[in-house]
């Protein structure tokens, strides 16, 4: 299938089967297409964490606006981003970069000044609002490769970004909880939005052509 019929296959699953998991390999080709994912200068300024374990599952149930969904399904990923930007993460990126590509240590010295200028005077609200947005790039990706693997997921942002982050303990990585993307195989008898039309904005509403 093309990636346009994937999406058209593709839709925010509500209900969950429980006794379906998806295989390790299937959520490793998940995660490796968020973690291709473009980014603002290419920082990649996030994490994904892969939670299967149900209790944990259950514990990260409080809070959520759809509680089975998160309680049955396969896997949760958790995008969570950088708390905010600092000079050593930036040098960090761009070491490893010119390390990979056999280039002087400093190659991007005049590059991460730029940056540093930029990010770390900013308050932190708009630090990580940046930082955020960039995980929401890989998350597209991601729901875009379950969907190339006929695997049924559904992107969440009604959770409790406080529980989460206590319950996974994120504060101890410098991260922050973005957003959720279950995965799993959908309960065919509860998934009521699996008959629906798929329904998005007629193209001629859509595109602006200049």
């Amino acid at each position: 299938m093309s990636l346009i019929e994937d999406l058209n296959w593709r839709h925010a699953v509500k209900a969950y089967d429980a006794s379906k998991k998806v295989s390790q390999e299937d959520i490793d080709k998940i995660i490796e297409a968020a973690r291709l994912a473009p980014s603002s200068s290419g920082l990649q300024p996030f994490k994904v964490i892969a939670v299967s374990n149900q209790e944990v599952k259950n514990r990260l149930v409080e809070g959520a606006l759809n509680p089975e969904c998160m309680r049955d399904c396969s896997h949760i990923l958790v995008f969570a981003g950088w708390n905010r930007y600092t000079a050593d993460r930036i040098d960090h990126v761009f070491k490893y970069t010119a390390s990979e590509r056999n280039l002087p240590g400093d190659r991007f010295q005049d590059y991460t000044d730029k940056l540093k200028a930029i990010y770390l005077n900013q308050a932190a609200e708009e630090n990580f609002h940046h930082i955020a947005k960039q995980t929401y790039i890989a998350l597209g990706l991601a729901l875009a490769q379950a969907a190339e693997l006929k695997i049924d997921s559904t992107p969440a942002e009604g959770f409790s970004n406080k529980i989460v982050d206590e319950v996974l303990e994120l504060e101890k990585y410098g991260l922050k909880s973005v957003s959720l993307m279950y995965v799993g195989y959908a309960d065919e008898q509860q998934d009521w939005m699996a008959p629906m039309k798929k329904v998005r904005t007629p193209k001629e509403d859509f595109v602006i052509e200049i």
